[in-house]
């Protein structure tokens, strides 16, 4: 069986990875720290430089954020902040998702997270609203699993956000 070439994307290596493979380490992790509140996640991501192309470092990023123990996740999830509704968003809306948003919060101990991708404001809202509902019957330990994967995609979609330039890749998260 022959062997088989890859073939790079031109999304895969952006031009800001250069510069993320380069500059200071202080630098680089505050950059990280901003798509995930991890300092464990960011030094690691960090010190491995530098990734040949984008689908490496997202590579090395979910891996770092499944490795996030008990105390970094809760770190992670502290610096988490509530997500803005869009403009236009009627008040019953509001008002349903900060009741959500509290019981949530009553039950595990942090904000609710969960990674949206690419939904209109309305959907968008729909799946928080949805979201939050079905895993408010979690147990704790159940919880901590699914907040964790949702943190992890959000740290993925942020980092490639960052690297690709704001409006070029469809991810959102709350």
């Amino acid at each position: 069986m022959p062997a088989q070439t890859r073939t790079e994307s031109p999304s895969s290596t952006p031009p800001n990875l250069a510069r993320f493979n380069t500059d200071p380490a202080e630098a680089v992790e505050r950059a990280l720290l901003t798509c995930l509140r991890s300092l464990r996640w960011a030094r690691r991501l960090t010190d491995h430089r530098p990734y040949p192309d984008l689908d490496s470092l997202l590579a090395a990023a979910d891996e770092a954020a499944y490795d996030l123990a008990p105390g970094d996740l809760a770190e992670a999830l502290a610096a988490e902040a509530l997500p803005a509704l869009p403009d236009g968003v009627y008040s019953a809306a509001h008002t349903a998702l900060s009741a959500a948003h509290a019981a949530y919060e009553s039950r595990f101990g942090h904000v609710f997270v969960i990674h949206v991708d690419c939904a209109s404001p309305d959907e968008a809202l729909n799946q928080v609203l949805t979201g939050i509902r079905s895993r408010l019957a979690n147990d704790p330990e159940e919880e901590r699993v699914v907040a964790a994967d949702e943190l992890r995609r959000l740290a993925g979609a942020r980092l490639r956000n960052a690297l690709m330039g704001a409006g070029r890749h469809c991810a959102a998260g709350h």
